[in-house]
């Protein structure tokens, strides 16, 4: 009687709305009751909002509720809502490869008021920190933990499945489990579909997924297909400008640069990076990374000068950002350099070229790889200058000659202490498992080794004609050693290393 007293003067000085409504849709009620006409409650999976409606019909039912809302404030004045979980960019997660950078969600966030919903969510967080510090076993137990609780919670057929799903689907990609992960994207495909409608850009998302497991398997027929299902429902729901709408373009350039069709990918690849540039990204690393790819794409398909003008923007770029007190600036112009030499621009190539080997130099030791092979670009760039000297009859082709044999000899001798240094750690190596970067190192500096004798190789005998007044040599050949990215036989890492494939 006293609670009931009590609450009824908490409601004469307490004014409820009517009707208090979220701007978002309602799509269903998760909840598997409810309070028949007196009481209704709605809730939007995906945007946490809500729909009360309430009659003042029946004064009990008030009175109950307003009693327990009085005690409920009573204990806690200050109340805290939930909040969304914010969305996660497939711009800023892409995973490039096996490339272990975060997961990319197909869920968005929505705020469920279900008994399970804690337990998947924990499940669900404690699976996605393991998974970006490369705990994939661990991270494993709670996605499959949060999959198996959101079909007990929530049912079969609900996005909460779809998630999990495709969180588990994303972890066996990266391990590389393709038979466990392709069911599992076909199944979030299939939910999402059912509960939202083909359309619905969480069904983008995850054929974009889906595109992106089909493109590390190769299998380009079936990535262009979810790359340009995924690309309409993007363009159609966030707008031609948006980022993820330029991510998937981008990929399904490389999709189809891969099937031959490099004309479509050029232009694909190119509005990636405008969309980029026009939203305040070009100078990003996303945007960096697609100029790069984008200056491959030229040299392998014999346009060298278009190559050039991306190589350009990308050293300007790198120049302002980061300096020449960066590898990354460095090896942005060896690129540039190399294709200035293929293009019989010497000069501007050897200046550059130069300019990163003394920056070299300040940064790495004496003896690293890396400047036994800016030696060796250099050394090249001289024997050509040295040809063009002898077919014009101008003085300086010997001398030309003599520096770029000082050159080799150097890069030589680099890339045998680098290998001694290696053959004396064999014993460890044969026992423990060569690491990574070890194996690499070895491959690069015996790549540069093998290039720089074929070099001296070609130079002596240059010389020899020399002696013997013979005609000049009709022209150079040797093996290219090109630096950058991941199109080349041989790359630069991210600390701007010579690695190989």
């Amino acid at each position: 009687m006293l609670l009931g007293q009590a609450a009824t003067r908490l409601l004469r000085r307490i004014r409820f709305p009517s009707q208090i409504t979220s701007p978002a849709r309602t799509t269903r009620n998760v909840f598997p009751f409810s309070l028949s006409e007196e009481m209704k409650f709605s809730h939007q999976y995906g945007s946490g909002g809500y729909t009360w409606r309430m009659s003042q019909r029946n004064p009990c039912l008030w009175i109950l509720l307003c009693g327990h809302a009085g005690i409920l404030l009573g204990i806690n004045a200050n109340p805290v809502f939930a909040k969304e979980m914010p969305t996660q960019s497939s711009s800023e997660n892409d995973i490039e490869g096996a490339g272990l950078t975060g997961l990319r969600k197909v869920e968005d966030g929505s705020i469920i008021s279900n008994i399970h919903t804690s337990k998947w969510r924990v499940f669900t967080d404690n699976g996605r920190d393991l998974y970006s510090q490369g705990k994939l076993d661990e991270a494993e137990r709670y996605f499959f933990s949060a999959l198996q609780e959101a079909k007990e919670g929530f049912g079969e057929g609900d996005p909460h499945v779809a998630s999990a799903c495709n969180n588990l689907a994303e972890l066996y990609r990266v391990k590389k489990e393709f038979v466990k992960a392709e069911p599992l994207y076909l199944e979030a495909i299939k939910i999402l579909e059912e509960s939202f409608g083909s359309e619905d850009i969480r069904v983008g998302a995850a054929f974009r997924n889906l595109g992106q497991f089909y493109l590390m398997q190769r299998k380009l027929d079936e990535a262009h297909v979810c790359y340009e299902h995924a690309l309409k429902i993007q363009g159609r729901v966030l707008g031609h400008d948006h980022a993820d709408y330029s991510d998937t373009m981008y990929h399904l350039g490389t999709v189809l640069y891969l099937q031959g069709k490099e004309k479509d990918s050029e232009a694909l690849i190119q509005n990636s990076i405008r969309i980029l540039e026009e939203g305040g990204q070009g100078e990003s690393s996303i945007c960096l990374k697609r100029l790069r790819y984008l200056s491959q794409v030229y040299l392998k398909s014999n346009h060298p000068a278009e190559a050039e003008n991306v190589q350009r923007k990308i050293l300007h770029i790198m120049e302002l950002s980061k300096g020449w007190n960066s590898l990354d600036t460095i090896v942005a112009a060896e690129g540039l350099a190399l294709t200035l030499q293929s293009v019989g621009n010497l000069k501007e190539a050897r200046e550059l070229l130069e300019r990163c080997l003394d920056a070299r130099k300040t940064l790495l030791s004496e003896d690293h790889i890396q400047i036994g092979a800016n030696m060796l670009h250099i050394a090249r760039v001289a024997m050509l200058n040295s040809n063009q000297l002898r077919k014009l009859g101008i003085s300086g082709a010997s001398e030309e000659l003599e520096k770029a044999k000082d050159l080799l000899d150097n890069s030589i001798r680099i890339a045998r202490r680098v290998l001694d240094k290696l053959s004396k750690q064999k014993g460890n190596l044969r026992s423990n498992g060569a690491p990574g970067e070890t194996r690499k190192d070895a491959r690069v500096a015996l790549i540069i080794l093998l290039q720089s004798l074929n070099a001296l190789g070609l130079l002596q005998i240059t010389k020899q004609e020399d002696s013997q007044d013979s005609q000049p040599m009709s022209g150079l050949r040797w093996m290219v050693l090109e630096p950058t990215t991941g199109m080349d036989s041989a790359r630069a890492d991210n600390s701007g290393a010579f690695t190989c494939c």
